[in-house]
């Protein structure tokens, strides 16, 4: 199988590792402590804290794994190399909603670092899409569950 490459800034891969470490560390030791309690509540087969426990090891486990993977396919965006000539990972687009007359502001992740409440969208949803290779004063349309939208591109920053 092959493994998609995920796009990261520096503050994103930092994150992912220091994530990592702590499920790696503390989050491991946690969870074998908590193993360990429930195997002095003695019969296993009616051990409820064990099967908890063990779920939890189990989660943890799948989880480390996945940010392994992420990390070995990642690729760092070179914050020097953004430009502002056209929309790439990395770029703060200011654009207008043409139906609603609305600007927003929207800043370009890979998906991993995706935080809507700070409008970070991902590079492969639909609006980040339709944005990427665009320059400023262009249009855009990409489809929404009501139909299609349209944005006209105002600004485009580091």
């Amino acid at each position: 199988m092959e493994e998609k490459e995920v796009i990261l800034t520096q503050e994103g891969y930092d994150k992912l590792e220091k994530e990592l470490e702590y499920l790696r560390t503390e989050k491991r030791a946690e969870i074998a402590e908590r193993i360990k309690i429930a195997l002095g509540f003695g019969d296993l087969s009616e051990n409820s804290e064990y099967d908890e426990a063990k779920n939890a090891q189990a989660a943890n486990e799948i989880k480390i794994a996945g940010l392994e993977t992420k990390l070995r396919y990642a690729k760092i965006i070179d914050e020097s190399e953004i430009d502002t000539t056209t929309v790439q990972v990395g770029n703060t687009v200011k654009v207008l909603d043409i139906e609603f007359n609305e600007e927003a502001e929207y800043t370009i992740v890979g998906s991993t670092e995706v935080d809507l409440a700070q409008n970070r969208i991902s590079n492969e949803s639909p609006i980040g899409a339709a944005l990427l290779g665009a320059k400023e004063g262009e249009e855009v349309e990409f489809k929404i569950p009501a139909g299609t939208a349209k944005y006209k591109i105002l600004a485009i920053k580091k």
